[in-house]
């Protein structure tokens, strides 16, 4: 006989997932409605309204892609980018990498601008980059790299990419709910985001917004996308369809209404509010993690998400494992080229509060 299912709860200060609240968990267990039903449809329609309210977008064609924040990178790549296109992708950590993985795989010709992992690029590289590379389609960038904790400016990016014709489009994983982001005012054209880190949604979900031109080079293709599941010029039956929902695959129903109450808890605090917290946590917890000895790897950082290097006589597994164990507080180990020698540790929408910094420093002191 199995079990009972009784996780341990911890304090998730790693790079994602972030703490769920429980009005996010309550949710989840909601009645769950076929997925053509009239009233689910209202609630994903309300979904669809939020999440243009969180990416500060009027794009009619934004919807929460069935799967995490990889699943709306692959949406954005395999639907902007046909057999033979060329894109320019920059690339300082693990996920400018995957973009770039993403493109090849959808059969571009890929030009990078690839700078040391850490560091954020200036408008003097990306202006360079377009330049020089004039036919390509799209600019791919990540505003808040989760391997590294860099954060990247984006403005005046979309001005730039579409002078040259390009179409911009933003990895914004880490950064919705927790920083700055305006997709319209940026110019931004295709846009993705997971709901396990800012937002406090359970992973399984990708939040992504395509402006007019991504859907008028869209509909220009001449080539079938290469993913069934994640087609774009058939998912938009179902997400914008009006009055004749187009059955397309079934919906995450219950994730759907956990995303539906995650963002109506950002709205409610209010996007500046809410990036004024996290702004004001990340610079509690930078002063405490200086004091221990611990240095910032990237130069602009994320405050959702702070990758520290530590001391070569730190043990980095046995830290970890005794926070985990001791503590139950689960921070990131590096990624990529971090690994063994820098610790990523995220301050994510509920995570974010001045009780979990306070304890983090204090029982980080112990283990060190």
């Amino acid at each position: 006989m199995v079990e009972q299912l009784n996780p341990r709860e911890r304090i998730l200060m790693g790079p994602g997932p972030s703490t769920v609240p429980s009005r996010v968990r309550n949710a989840l267990a909601a009645p769950t409605l076929g997925h053509l039903d009239p009233q689910y449809i209202a609630y994903m329609d309300e979904t669809c309204q939020l999440i243009r309210d969180a990416y500060q977008t009027e794009n009619p064609l934004t919807f929460p892609v069935s799967g995490t924040g990889m699943a709306g990178m692959e949406t954005a790549v395999v639907n902007l980018i046909e057999p033979g296109d060329e894109a320019i992708v920059c690339i300082n950590g693990v996920f400018g990498g995957r973009m770039k993985d993403n493109m090849q795989r959808a059969g571009a010709t890929v030009h990078t601008v690839e700078i040391p992992w850490g560091k954020s690029f200036t408008t003097e590289q990306l202006t360079a980059a377009v330049q020089e590379h004039p036919n390509a389609k799209v600019l791919g960038i990540v505003q808040a790299e989760t391997s590294t904790g860099a954060l990247q400016d984006l403005s005046g990016l979309g001005k730039l990419t579409h002078d040259a014709g390009m179409l911009l489009l933003v990895d914004a994983v880490t950064s919705l709910g927790g920083h700055e982001l305006k997709v319209d005012e940026w110019g931004i054209d295709a846009i993705y985001s997971g709901t396990q880190k800012c937002l406090s949604c359970p992973p399984g979900l990708s939040p992504v917004s395509f402006s007019a031109r991504a859907i008028e080079k869209m509909d220009a293709r001449q080539t079938p996308v290469q993913s069934w599941y994640l087609d774009v010029s058939m998912l938009k039956n179902y997400y914008t369809g009006g009055g004749g929902r187009a059955y397309h695959h079934t919906a995450p129903i219950n994730m759907v209404y956990a995303l539906r109450e995650a963002l109506a808890m950002v709205l409610e605090e209010g996007l500046e509010a809410r990036i004024e917290r996290h702004r004001h946590l990340h610079l509690q917890l930078r002063e405490g993690l200086e004091k221990l000895g611990l240095c910032y790897v990237p130069e602009n950082s994320l405050c959702t998400l702070n990758c520290v290097a530590f001391p070569d006589n730190v043990d980095d597994a046995a830290v970890r494992g005794k926070l985990l164990n001791d503590y139950d507080i689960e921070i990131g180990g590096g990624l990529g080229e971090f690994a063994g020698k820098a610790w990523r540790i995220g301050l994510m929408g509920s995570t974010a509060t001045e009780r979990n910094v306070t304890t983090l420093l204090a029982a980080l002191k112990q283990c060190m």
